[in-house]
């Protein structure tokens, strides 16, 4: 997820209406992450896994993608979807590291569901989730129906959405991963997807978090703020041990630099500390034309065969999503496919 930044920024809740006409870049595979470890079996001897149609298909992460991409459309939102690219080599300990966790957890899960314990078993089960690239497929072919585009990032997904819309192309990006901030984001809002769902007795709501507005707050600039955050531990480096993030904002408007708070206090210099700053400043990033971005056509048609066919949805369920459309006249009557008239 990496480098909270939660102690710095200052939230604030909005309405999905007031992104009406907005251009959003959004995180894919954490999105497709929220969507496979809430949407999964919690019946009493269920193995707390993805929901799957009766032909054994997975279908968690098309229901979510349905239902929250129908509910962004019919708010007048435009989404454009990143999917991640390859991972930067600087993350390589960082991913080695997830990777022994998630087969911790798997061997945990199996020994739970051998000796009958469901109640592990479902703990356990979201922490081994996998969007693998049939699921992956799925998706884009999904989204190619309700003609939303997307994007294959050349490595990290919110950092090819922060140089779009550092470029302009994007207005807003939208993901849980505060690192999008420090790749340049002007705007950021967490909880776009889950926004109306309710967690822990409590509905939640997307917030926006503007990068200006915090840099200003507390004096930095964006190099100082990529600096906290490497002092703070990102993906790319676990962090100067003894550094948080108040003592890391009063010590880098102190001293400026990771290298001159490290001669101060006599600590190592972060290893690679400039490819680490390079990353941030200048992600690598694929270069996308401004029409592909543009919305195209639903195609009823193919969503029916698609998901209520082929995935064995529910009439109830495809005739929810698809009342969003047609209420907002993206779908005319009797189910021909519509231009989106935005």
């Amino acid at each position: 997820m990496g480098c909270n930044l939660r102690d710095l920024a200052s939230p604030e809740n909005i309405e999905l209406d007031s992104l009406s006409g907005k251009r959003v870049g959004v995180d894919a595979f954490l999105t497709a992450f929220q969507f496979l470890t809430t949407i999964r079996d919690r019946s009493p001897q269920g193995d707390g896994g993805p929901l799957k149609a009766q032909n054994g298909k997975v279908v968690s992460h098309l229901m979510g993608f349905l239902n929250r991409t129908t509910t962004l459309l019919s708010k007048g939102i435009k989404p454009v979807f990143i999917f991640d690219g390859k991972a930067p080599e600087l993350k390589a300990d960082e991913i080695a590291i997830r990777r022994a966790r998630r087969e911790e957890s798997e061997r945990i899960h199996k020994e739970a569901l051998e000796a009958g314990d469901f109640a592990l078993a479902q703990k356990m089960a979201p922490r081994i989730m996998h969007y693998s690239q049939e699921m992956v497929d799925e998706t884009k072919h999904l989204l190619d129906l309700l003609g939303v585009p997307w994007v294959v990032a050349k490595a990290e997904g919110e950092g090819q959405a922060a140089v779009m819309a550092a470029k302009g192309q994007l207005d807003i990006v939208a993901t849980q991963d505060w690192d999008a901030l420090l790749y340049g984001t002007p705007h950021l809002v967490r909880n776009l997807m889950s926004d109306g769902s309710k967690q822990h007795g409590r509905v939640v709501r997307a917030q926006t978090i503007d990068l200006n507005q915090m840099l200003e707050t507390h004096g930095l600039n964006r190099e100082q703020l990529i600096d906290l955050a490497i002092m703070i531990g990102t993906d790319f480096h676990p962090g100067i041990k003894g550094i948080g993030p108040k003592t890391g904002i009063k010590l880098i408007k102190q001293y400026g630099s990771i290298e001159a708070i490290c001669q101060e206090k006599d600590k190592q210099v972060p290893e690679r500390l400039d490819e680490i700053r390079e990353i941030f400043l200048n992600h690598p990033a694929v270069d996308v034309a401004d029409e592909d971005l543009q919305l195209g056509q639903i195609d009823v048609k193919g969503l029916v065969q698609f998901l209520q066919v082929e995935r064995q949805f529910s009439q109830r369920r495809m005739d929810n999503e698809l009342d969003k459309l047609r209420d907002v006249g993206l779908i005319r009557e009797g189910g021909q496919r519509s231009l989106f008239s935005f």
